[in-house]
């Protein structure tokens, strides 16, 4: 299989980016973004934000407080913690509590839901309006955290990025 273009297959006459299999070729790193895209929210992702924000609601938590919104996560993961194992669901409590983070960058900052396209892939994430402008992945905030069982981390982190991004 080719992954990678012929050196000159371009420039010969005939020359139409196929390896010597017959097997076209692409270049990876040409197909990775210089710079990350942000495009708007669909409805789908739109309906997922709403719907966790509904759950956390549900569950006590006012994502408008990241003390709330801090001890909600924590709690969360002590209990899944608490399930023997195998576990199951930290997926969903890690979507849930990421969302609500965004939801509540969104309502405090000066960024805006998106679909942020960049070399990692695509991801509802919150970002700024200008050109290469500050982007917040909320789910890579909550699942590398989740991972090391971090706990009290979201008045201080969330503080922080409201603070770089107070409207």
């Amino acid at each position: 299989m080719g992954w990678f273009r012929r050196k000159g297959a371009a420039e010969e006459p005939g020359g139409d980016d196929r390896s010597a299999e017959g097997q076209a070729t692409m270049d990876p790193v040409a197909d990775v973004p210089e710079r990350a895209l942000v495009d708007p929210v669909g409805a789908d992702d739109r309906h997922r934000i709403e719907v966790a924000l509904a759950e956390l609601e549900a569950a006590g938590v006012d994502v408008d407080d990241l003390a709330s919104l801090g001890a909600g996560l924590d709690s969360a993961l002590t209990d899944w913690e608490a399930q023997p194992e195998p576990r199951e669901g930290h997926e969903t409590v890690i979507a849930r509590f990421a969302l609500g983070i965004g939801e509540h960058l969104h309502r405090h900052t000066d960024l805006r839901w998106g679909m942020v396209t960049d070399a990692f892939g695509t991801d509802l994430g919150v970002a700024g309006t200008g050109r290469g402008d500050f982007i917040v992945i909320p789910g890579n905030l909550v699942a590398v955290r989740w991972l090391r069982r971090e706990q009290g981390w979201v008045p201080g982190v969330v503080g922080h990025l409201v603070r770089l991004r107070s409207r």
